[in-house]
């Protein structure tokens, strides 16, 4: 069949001339070829396979451009890339891999366009379309990708066993293409990543994380953390997760499985929000629980402490994954601190000084943490959901109305301490922070209003009662 409309983009015509004039045959493959036929959208990469040398073919495609766009070579893999229009366009050989068992890269030589299709991950990545001026546009299909795209199945082209042994990469690669396209993943494909699961040690963390966070950014991220779960992956990868799983009972008290109860906050949040660590918060927000359940015969089960506890295990988990450890994970720390917090002024008579609290110290984060909050909302009780929602619709317009009266989010106290040392003629010492302290207090209790005339007397008075004498008394 042929989809000469798949290839009306100009750059199509250049890339085949430029081939033409070396005498190479070449290929646009992979996902530029299988997203146009799932009608994704325009792709801004492009695969270019050339029977021959793929540099030689980008260099000569650059000058065949107008502007002649830079080529940058990247030796060690045989490939080239350029960008022109938005778009990224890779050129390499056709290659033929043979792998060793401790690491994912391959030993590679020349090889033949059947070669090539034959090393891709899955068959629907090994569509090609032919770039040659007697057959432009002609589909190849050696694997029957185009059945697989129409059944929605994710398989390998070679046996999935040596696949993913070779390259254990490709397992996450199935689970998280599983979860971007919502396809299945072929049951012999599913049994080889189970076999296999134990090679992702192999992989680094970098390219493991790479995976996740497209996962986490699906629409759906639990359907790809229920298949990491079944493969037995997660355990190597995210085992803080695993830890959750599984129900408890003793003396006929039962808490609830935390690992499932995750994954319907992470797919509630996915309806709200594409903040991509915020995602992380939500996938993170539990993880203390395993930790720190006990179980008591007065009150059943429980998780004392088990924010605080989630919040110093994020960054343990960051920092093993090689994840960065910058605002973004002081960022989800925050949220699992705070994660709890809402939800306890939802269920009482919420006061002004708990929202005050809230919003002083969640900061610009407030609204990002009700978000989270809500989420986490996944009882299946009809009545109690619909509480849970209105209280939280209360507790937000009290954010509104507490923030445009008093001011709290991110506030400075508006006595600093320099001038409570200038006040008293004293130097640094615990009077200050006490002083200090006390009109933050104040002002969050609602006893004094953010304003510096009220704060300053109760600095004097605070003072007085400390033993301390300000200056011209």
């Amino acid at each position: 069949m042929n989809h000469k409309e798949a290839l009306n983009h100009p750059i199509f015509k250049v890339i085949s001339k430029s081939a033409s004039e070396l005498n190479l045959e070449s290929y646009v493959i992979g996902g530029y070829v299988r997203d146009y036929f799932l009608k994704r959208g325009t792709a801004k990469d492009i695969d270019v396979v050339a029977v021959g040398d793929g540099i030689k073919l980008a260099k000569q495609v650059a000058k065949n451009l107008p502007n002649t766009p830079k080529v940058q070579v990247f030796k060690t893999y045989g490939t080239a890339m350029l960008r022109h229009d938005d778009i990224e366009i890779e050129f390499v050989g056709a290659r033929k891999e043979s792998y060793t068992e401790d690491s994912r890269n391959p030993a590679v030589e020349n090889g033949t366009l059947q070669d090539d299709q034959n090393r891709r991950d899955f068959t629907i990545n090994a569509l090609a379309l032919s770039l040659n001026k007697n057959t432009f546009g002609d589909l190849l299909d050696p694997f029957e990708g185009m059945a697989d795209l129409d059944k929605k199945i994710i398989r390998t082209p070679l046996n999935p066993d040596i696949t993913y042994s070779d390259d254990p990469l490709r397992m996450l690669r199935a689970i998280r293409f599983a979860t971007q396209l919502n396809f299945k993943i072929e049951s012999e494909s599913l049994k080889a990543i189970t076999k296999n699961a134990e090679r992702i040690k192999i992989i680094t963390n970098e390219r493991i994380v790479t995976e996740l966070n497209k996962i986490l950014e699906s629409k759906t991220p639990s359907i790809g953390f229920l298949l990491l779960e079944k493969t037995g992956l997660l355990k190597y990868i995210l085992p803080e997760l695993t830890a959750l799983k599984g129900i408890d009972e003793i003396e006929g008290q039962r808490h609830k499985d935390n690992f499932y109860h995750t994954l319907e906050v992470v797919d509630n949040i996915s309806e709200n929000t594409d903040n991509l660590w915020l995602r992380w918060a939500a996938l993170l927000h539990d993880i203390g629980k395993a930790p720190t359940k006990k179980f008591s015969k007065k009150v059943g089960w429980t998780f004392h402490g088990h924010e605080f506890e989630g919040s110093k295990m994020v960054y343990r988990l960051f920092k093993r994954l090689k994840m960065p450890l910058n605002d973004k994970m002081k960022f989800v720390q925050k949220m699992v601190l705070m994660s709890s917090r809402p939800i306890v002024l939802a269920q009482d008579i919420v006061t002004d000084s708990a929202v005050r609290r809230l919003v002083f110290d969640a900061g610009d984060y407030v609204e990002d943490l009700m978000t989270l909050c809500e989420a986490d909302i996944t009882t299946k009780n009809p009545k109690r959901f619909k509480k849970y929602h209105n209280n939280f619709k209360i507790v937000r317009e009290k954010i509104v109305e507490v923030e445009e009266r008093d001011h709290v989010r991110n506030f400075q106290p508006p006595i600093s301490g320099e001038e409570i040392m200038e006040t008293f003629n004293l130097q640094p010492s615990k009077e200050i922070g006490i002083i200090k302290e006390a009109i933050k207090e104040a002002i969050l209790e609602g006893d004094i209003p953010n304003e510096y005339g009220p704060a300053h007397q109760l600095m004097l008075e605070k003072g007085k009662k400390l033993g301390l004498k300000a200056i011209g008394d």
